[in-house]
């Protein structure tokens, strides 16, 4: 049953399509999405489902986990694949799973559902493999795409939906003028195309329920959602356009992984280091208390992510692995004393002052010789009223 589901996309783009700023990928959409999901559950198992998934070697778990704020015990599965998967993914998912997917081509965006013991059915309907290889990708990440939608639609998607009869309520995976085309009636408006649009038909169908169908090329599977109301939050600002930004300069800063595990933690999971002899925060942890001067053991004690501006800079001068200009902020975190400084995000470089409030979001800082670097930046509060429903992918 699903108990839950969350949204995200990301405030860059038309309304009809997202892009990801450039601080943004699969894991911090997926943190995004996850967040508004969660509320006070526990997931013992997270699922993320991606064509996207940064590191196909190493995997993102450890920060998909210190993002949502979980144990670093809780099993983590990254699935490589589309629409069809999500909703498969969600279809055999036990109680206690987060399922999450997120896309960064076709529509930027995340989605998540909590699988629980309440709340709507979601019962499966049928799936359909189908070989069609229009779009393909190799071992080495070159894609090619043998552009014949009309291939793909008449002898891909129409043969595989007439394995599927009876009335349809939404369709992810393809644009909505093709859905329709393939279907009676007006299925949602969707805004990603990927493995998200899975999970954002359910947010659309959250309450009415009906049968879902997932697309990717010529596959398809299908599940009949109940009629129970299930609670949706979204984290979907009003689409404004991308800044125009400068790249950064060619050379490639190194990173290093001692400095990088050392940090981890910390940086990720927003945490300062509680001196257990007078109580001061240090954040990152020191060595030494700089009030009582102790060399005792700390404890980790999670950050307020409310903040406000305490100054600011706006950088116009090309560095490597950040496009310019951009503006760092050092932000009061609430009221416990510690101060952070992190990028804006969310917004035109430039575009707040002191005094400014919002939050700390979970970002990625750079990206160093492949690996990505995460951590967490300054969202401001919206200035004018925001729509809270997706737009559509047409």
């Amino acid at each position: 049953m699903i108990e839950a589901i969350g949204t995200y996309l990301p405030p860059w783009g038309a309304a009809v399509s997202r892009t990801a700023g450039d601080d943004e990928d699969v894991v911090t959409m997926a943190v995004a999405a996850g967040l508004q999901a969660l509320g006070a559950a526990s997931p013992s198992v997270v699922i993320l489902v991606s064509r996207d998934l940064p590191l196909l070697e190493g995997g993102s778990g450890a920060a998909l986990l210190a993002g949502l704020s979980l144990p670093p015990d809780t099993e983590v599965r990254e699935v490589l694949g589309g629409a069809p998967a999500a909703l498969e993914a969600v279809v055999g998912a036990r109680p206690g799973t987060l399922v999450i997917g997120a896309d960064i081509k076709g529509g930027a965006g995340a989605a998540a559902a909590i699988i629980g013991t309440a709340g709507a059915t979601i019962t499966p309907a049928g799936r359909y493999n189908r070989s069609l290889p229009v779009v393909t990708r190799d071992a080495t990440g070159r894609t090619t795409d043998y552009a014949d939608p009309r291939l793909l639609r008449e002898l891909g998607q129409r043969a595989s939906l007439e394995h599927f009869r009876g009335s349809t309520a939404a369709v992810a995976g393809i644009t909505v003028k093709e859905a329709a085309a393939l279907l009676d009636g007006r299925p949602p408006l969707l805004p990603t195309l990927g493995a998200s649009a899975a999970l954002f038909a359910l947010a659309a169908l959250a309450g009415d329920g009906g049968r879902l169908l997932a697309i990717e090329q010529a596959t398809v599977t299908a599940a009949d959602l109940g009629t129970v109301a299930v609670a949706v939050a979204r984290d979907e600002a009003a689409a404004q356009p991308p800044p125009k930004l400068r790249p950064g300069a060619e050379a490639e800063i190194a990173i290093s992984l001692a400095a990088y595990e050392r940090a981890f933690d910390a940086k990720l999971r927003l945490e300062a280091a509680r001196c257990l002899s007078c109580g001061t925060l240090s954040y990152p942890e020191r060595y030494r208390c700089l009030t009582c001067g102790t060399e005792a053991a700390t404890e980790p004690v999670p950050l307020p992510r409310d903040a406000e501006v305490y100054s600011l800079a706006t950088v116009h001068v090309p560095v490597p692995g950040l496009a310019t200009p951009y503006t760092i902020v050092l932000a009061d975190l609430g009221d416990s004393g510690v101060r952070l400084l992190g990028r804006l995000t969310g917004a035109p470089p430039g575009s707040v002052e002191i005094g400014s409030r919002g939050r700390m979001v979970f970002r990625r800082v750079a990206v160093r010789t492949g690996v990505p670097d995460y951590g967490y930046a300054f969202l401001p509060e919206p200035t004018t009223s925001e729509p809270t429903t997706s737009e559509a992918a047409a």
